[in-house]
């Protein structure tokens, strides 16, 4: 069965960074796309990035963008979201997604795509 576990949540001032890991396991898997969304209480869920494990294509969604950056390491199969100068509006649980896929920009956004979903973790802007 597969599994992405997630880690590296927290509380953090307002301007702070976070940066958050998700380790890919289970027999025979291999992603194509990865990525991150995230949901805050009573709101719905947000796309935060996507991209094509061959680094070919990223997508960021609007509120993140040129805060956060994805990266990964192919020799552990593991997802990096690295978080700088955090808000409070950016408080939600994270969610690292995957797909054996190669999704097109147009489509990364969309949640239906991802069949493979970590079970989350809390991340939280406070002073």
């Amino acid at each position: 069965q597969v599994r992405l576990d997630e880690s590296g949540g927290g509380l953090v001032q307002p301007g702070g960074s976070l940066r958050l890991s998700c380790a890919a396991s289970g027999p025979n898997f291999s992603w194509s796309t990865v990525g991150w969304f995230r949901q805050a209480p009573g709101k719905e869920r947000e796309f935060v990035v996507g991209m094509r494990w061959s680094g070919s294509t990223t997508r960021y969604g609007d509120a993140v963008k040129d805060r956060f950056t994805i990266t990964r390491d192919r020799a552990k199969n593991v997802v990096y979201l690295q978080m700088n100068t955090l808000k409070p509006e950016d408080t939600a649980i994270y969610y690292c997604v995957a797909d054996k896929k190669n999704l097109i920009w147009s489509s990364m956004a969309n949640p239906q795509f991802y069949e493979y979903w970590g079970q989350g973790t809390q991340v939280t802007v406070s002073s």
